[in-house]
């Protein structure tokens, strides 16, 4: 009955370990990816983590967020925690298909989206290459499963 018993907490101690793996990535390498969403109360917005190994070699993830705001349901905003700015935004049609990315100029990124006027997001196109990426390879767009418009309750 032990070695049985020694089986089920192996097995129960390896399945926690892959769970613990972030997404795809239990798969193999997984260049870049995007975590689930998850809901600031604070502020009232839903965020995501986009994780990326900046090169083919990188062993550590580097991540940005992506920020939904629910009273502008066409748009996911990314942010660079480093710099602490919004550096461009991915749009969606009113259907909830996707559009393209605007990359904000170095001069228009800014700490508070609030500061960033409309006019300085260029008009949608192809996503840019993955932040300090050397090889050209361009970042994957955002998962189409944006949340609720409905803010949670409390």
């Amino acid at each position: 009955m032990l070695p049985m018993l020694r089986r089920i907490v192996l097995a129960v101690v390896a399945g926690t370990a892959l769970a613990a793996v972030p997404g795809d990535a239990q798969a193999g390498y997984q260049r870049q990816y995007y975590s689930s969403w998850s809901y600031y109360s604070t502020t009232r917005y839903y965020y995501r983590t986009y994780y990326y190994y900046p090169t083919p070699v990188a062993t550590t993830y580097s991540y940005h967020y992506t920020i939904y705001y629910p009273s502008q349901p066409r748009y996911v905003y990314y942010y660079n925690p480093v710099s602490r700015q919004y550096w461009g935004r991915f749009e969606f049609d009113t259907a909830g298909k996707p559009k393209g990315y605007s990359l904000l100029a170095e001069k228009d990124r800014k700490e508070k989206l609030a500061d960033i006027p409309e006019s300085a997001f260029p008009k949608p196109a192809a996503m840019p290459a993955i932040p300090g990426a050397t090889d050209g390879e361009k970042m994957v767009a955002p998962p189409a499963d944006l949340p609720p418009t409905d803010l949670p309750k409390g």
